[in-house]
């Protein structure tokens, strides 16, 4: 790859949830196009050794992403670090499968918690920083289930409903100020998230027979919309949700 074709070269990134699956896929994809890479997880060891393994342009920093003092600390540790920020992948999150009548007010809460208002907290902390910069992208990693209901699924689908609506605002606050907001709705993506146990790829795939292409998306295909949203190459995208899912939404 030439610099000319390092489509995010001198720019700041960070990228929460990036220990493993998409968000490590991401800031993978990042740093191979010239970003600097601020790697955040609330698993230090994992988060560690995924920020080292990418070299003298990363960095990582441990992240409880609902804890708004920590954002603060993030900020710090990205300026101090790099002198700036250009753009913020809100993608750490949580996916658990209960019924409504049997999930506790606790748990829904702390979903929502993980999932919705940390997108919030990573914006407000973040964007008034671009805004001194001149500007910048922010890209909310939603899912298939904010535009859509799955069953077992309550509390994940109401916080990604809640990050695609939440993205509509603050592009419509801070479009004006120079920072574009938009979603990336992943759905079937083969990560530590959605396949817990580890099932092979091939078991993996047969449940999206469906589908065109018949099977699960790996992290990489998902951090390519994002590496996009990121870029100035969607200089003028501003709210556009980007599904990354081979038509499952569309599955019947």
């Amino acid at each position: 790859m030439t610099i000319a074709e390092r489509r995010l070269a001198g720019k700041t990134a960070i990228i929460t949830g990036g220990d493993r699956g998409m968000g490590a896929a991401t800031a993978r994809l990042f740093v191979s196009h010239g970003a600097q890479a601020v790697v955040t997880d609330v698993i230090a060891d994992e988060g560690q050794a995924a920020a080292e393994a990418l070299g003298r342009n990363a960095v990582f920093v441990r992240h409880d992403v609902s804890d708004e003092d920590q954002w603060r600390q993030v900020l710090d540790a990205a300026l101090e670090r790099f002198g700036r920020v250009d753009i913020l992948v809100n993608n750490a999150g949580i996916l658990e499968f209960s019924g409504m009548l049997e999930t506790t007010k606790e748990r829904f809460a702390r979903i929502l918690e993980i999932n919705l208002v940390d997108t919030f907290l990573g914006i407000k902390a973040i964007a008034p920083a671009m805004i001194r910069n001149g500007g910048g992208s922010i890209v909310n990693i939603s899912s298939i289930d904010g535009m859509k209901a799955t069953n077992g699924a309550g509390a994940y689908v109401a916080s990604k409903w809640g990050v695609r609506g939440l993205t509509k605002v603050a592009a419509m606050e801070l479009g004006h100020q120079g920072v574009r907001v938009n979603s990336v709705h992943p759905g079937g993506i083969n990560t530590p998230m959605t396949n817990p146990t580890g099932v092979k790829a091939s078991a993996f795939d047969s449940i999206y027979g469906a589908i065109p292409l018949q099977r699960a998306g790996t992290g990489r295909e998902g951090a390519h919309a994002t590496l996009f949203l990121a870029s100035d190459e969607s200089s003028y995208y501003c709210v556009p949700e980007i599904l990354v899912d081979d038509g499952v939404i569309n599955r019947k």
